[in-house]
């Protein structure tokens, strides 16, 4: 792949430009692409990329995704949210006992121990370099702009973003989806739901007053979506950019639909700043 070149006054600037990419799963074949679709778009127009997580399982080479994601992060200003299949591989490096390593190969991790040339039987802690289950860890779980909130899954209704359980930026799905638009003080960019009642196309992004889902099951449909949002305007994409590939697969929903959770703060109606009022510790996530 030849590397985009993107002027330095671009990568150094206030970005008003946001590319939102959307659930990778492996597919580094369609990561490769939409990295030089962005370039190709971006021109010289300040910018910063966002990937939604889920960076692995399922797909072919999560290996190479993660490997692409840590040198492209020394290029670009690229932020990269943590997805809840990142935290179900850390659990089975971490804790393989106690049935972490059967929910993680549930999860697709068998697609992912493959990319490392590893089975259930090697040692996760030693096979797995380093330097990648560094990554992993310290990937935040929330980012926004003055407009918007980029989040994995999504947020519980209501709920101020420094008042959310962790938990739910990784797995919510049903009470964030059904939510009214007036259940939320600001734009929500996530991905982890390619499919359900009301996205009946997974290979189209669903594009809402409230939200934006721009997974896209890039691992199954070939289709990986990129929204472009302008810092200076509030609602959803202004555009949107997709990348395709070969299908190869077909869409498995998770065996469960929402990890167990602690009880959610007291319901506040607070919601400005938008992540002014994180702690330190709270934004190193």
């Amino acid at each position: 792949m030849s590397e985009p070149t993107i002027p330095e006054s671009a990568l150094g600037a206030a970005s008003p430009r946001t590319y939102a990419i959307g659930d990778v799963h492996g597919r580094l074949d369609l990561l490769e692409r939409a990295v030089e679709v962005i370039g190709e778009h971006v021109g010289d127009a300040p910018f910063r990329v966002i990937f939604l997580g889920d960076y692995v399982d399922r797909g072919p080479d999560s290996r190479g995704v993660i490997e692409f994601l840590i040198e492209l992060q020394r290029r670009w200003p690229v932020v990269c949210l943590k997805g809840n299949h990142e935290e179900l591989m850390l659990q089975a490096i971490n804790e393989p006992a106690g049935g972490r390593l059967k929910r993680w190969l549930e999860y697709g991790g068998d697609h992912t121990l493959a990319s490392y040339g590893l089975d259930e039987d090697s040692d996760l802690a030693t096979g797995i370099p380093r330097e990648h289950i560094r990554w992993m860890s310290g990937l935040p779980r929330t980012t926004g702009d003055g407009h918007r909130i980029y989040v994995h899954a999504g947020l519980m209704p209501g709920t101020p973003v420094h008042r959310q359980n962790e938990q739910t930026f990784l797995w919510i799905r049903e009470r964030f989806l059904q939510a009214r638009p007036s259940d939320f003080e600001a734009h929500v960019v996530h991905g982890h739901t390619p499919v359900w009642e009301g996205k009946p196309n997974p290979a189209e992004p669903e594009l809402l007053e409230h939200r934006t889902n721009v997974d896209t099951a890039a691992f199954a449909t070939g289709v990986l979506s990129i929204a472009v949002f302008d810092a200076e305007r509030p609602g959803g994409p202004v555009e949107v950019l997709q990348v395709k590939g070969k299908a190869v697969g077909r869409i498995v929903p998770d065996p469960a639909d929402e990890a167990p959770a602690r009880p959610e703060a007291p319901r506040r109606r607070r919601f400005g700043g938008l992540f002014a009022r994180r702690s330190p510790a709270d934004a190193s996530r």
